[in-house]
């Protein structure tokens, strides 16, 4: 069973919790950091043909490897995941050999100039050809290792600007002179064996607890400005004050805007939780139901699409074709901005969610928070699912002290959009008349 510790209440919880999480959080950011007396690690991008990746042909002794010596790309040691924007490079030492180690030339390239339009430079096709530069792209970074060695990480995604690598060696491979390229099989070796993930699009995606939300809130001061807090926040991570952590590559912030017709869900006792609509740019509804008896920390989810009926027949809909005891709730709509945080060093993906909820009917009644849930981890070699809740206690922490010192939020809580409409019908009867809501059962 998923539990939040016992500090993580809609109370706040103590702030000795609060406090130990601070220092384990200044703990893991130390391990992050290398004393200035130790000898900076080797670091190279290396390129060569396409099919010793999608392997349409087979490698030849003669064919062209070009080194790229860099500086450490990696946000911390160990990363799952690295990112390198080659205009951050500077000028780099480039050398090329053959597949078997013969030396072909060297010299130095910008790191600006090495792909644009994320082809092979003319210095790159210099060195190794034209014929053969016609097919070159990354093919991994290595990140030599201080007890030998190297981890590799494989190329996922490059960009005239920018590539994205995931680490694929679970172990320091190939040790000596990176140009003996003792790395170079066991390198590709690891590839193939992750062929599948790696060589399909956005396929090396897993989920841990699949089913399940985990999710930790935050309520924000009234009033507050959620697009400048987003903003602000986004910002925060792309300065990495957040240790180990950055916005998700190509793919850290999104807008939505829609409105949501929530149902409580009194029966069956197993179905308890809500049913809510949320319509569709096709005119249909995506149903969302989730599981719970109290506000908490992981609740049952499930998405049912396409989903074509009239407003009109939400209710009935719930009680013919599901079976369920319901009572709804005002309707209201949702402005939601998304910033997608990355773990650099497992790869997982946190969703830091700013939302304005405001009835429909009253839009002065609004709930605005904060909401930081587990979305997914861009990983191929971990399969622990409780590093992500170490890792979640982490940055929620961190998350609620970042909002503390702006004034946006006090505390940690589980409360619930359906806790927030019962409070509201509550305090005020005529907003459920005003909707016209009844119970119905099947």
């Amino acid at each position: 069973m998923l539990v939040a510790d016992r500090g993580a209440t809609c109370c706040g919880g103590s702030s000795n919790a609060q406090r130990d999480g601070t220092a384990a959080i200044r703990l893991q950011e130390g391990e992050s950091v290398m004393s200035s007396s130790t000898p900076t690690p080797g670091a190279w991008v290396v390129l060569g043909g396409v099919h010793l990746l999608n392997r349409t042909a087979p490698r030849r002794a003669d064919e062209p490897i070009v080194l790229i010596r860099v500086p450490p790309q990696e946000v911390c040691v160990p990363s799952t995941t690295t990112i390198i924007r080659w205009d951050m490079l500077g000028p780099c030492q480039v050398s090329s050999l053959t597949a078997d180690g013969r030396p072909l030339g060297r010299r130095q390239i910008e790191g600006s100039a090495l792909f644009p339009d994320a082809v092979a430079s003319h210095a790159v096709r210099e060195m190794v050809g034209a014929a053969a530069a016609s097919s070159f792209v990354p093919l991994c970074y290595l990140s030599e290792h201080p007890g030998g060695g190297y981890h590799v990480y494989a190329q996922i995604r490059f960009y005239p600007e920018d590539a994205c690598f995931v680490r694929i060696s679970r172990e320091p491979v190939g040790a000596g002179a990176v140009e003996a390229l003792r790395w170079l099989d066991p390198a590709l070796a690891a590839h193939a064996e992750f062929a599948l993930p790696l060589n399909n699009h956005l396929r090396y995606f897993r989920t841990h607890f699949a089913g399940t939300e985990l999710e930790y809130k935050y309520n924000l001061t009234p009033g507050t400005d959620i697009w400048a807090a987003s903003v602000d926040l986004l910002q925060a991570l792309r300065r990495g004050e957040l240790a180990d952590c950055r916005p998700e590559y190509r793919d850290e912030f999104q807008i939505y805007s829609f409105e949501n017709h929530l149902f409580d869900v009194t029966g069956p006792d197993a179905e308890h939780g809500y049913a809510s609509f949320i319509p569709t740019v096709d005119g249909a509804y995506v149903l969302k139901r989730k599981w719970f008896e109290q506000d908490t920390f992981a609740r049952r989810e499930k998405l049912y699409s396409n989903i074509e009926i009239s407003p009109s027949g939400f209710e009935e809909y719930l009680r013919s074709e599901l079976g369920l005891q319901v009572q709804s709730m005002p309707p209201f709509r949702r402005v939601r901005y998304d910033i997608q945080c990355e773990s650099m060093r497992t790869g997982h993906v946190y969703g830091i969610f700013f939302d304005h909820c405001s009835l429909l009917a009253a839009p002065e009644v609004v709930l605005s928070q904060c909401e930081m849930e587990y979305r997914r981890s861009r990983s191929l070699l971990d399969h622990d699912g409780d590093g992500v809740l170490q890792e979640m206690e982490r940055i929620s922490y961190w998350l609620l002290g970042y909002l503390a010192a702006r004034g946006l939020a006090a505390q940690r809580t589980f409360y619930s959009k359906r806790s927030f409409l019962r409070d509201a019908v509550t305090a005020r009867p005529e907003l459920r008349s005003l909707h016209g809501g009844t119970t119905t059962n099947p």
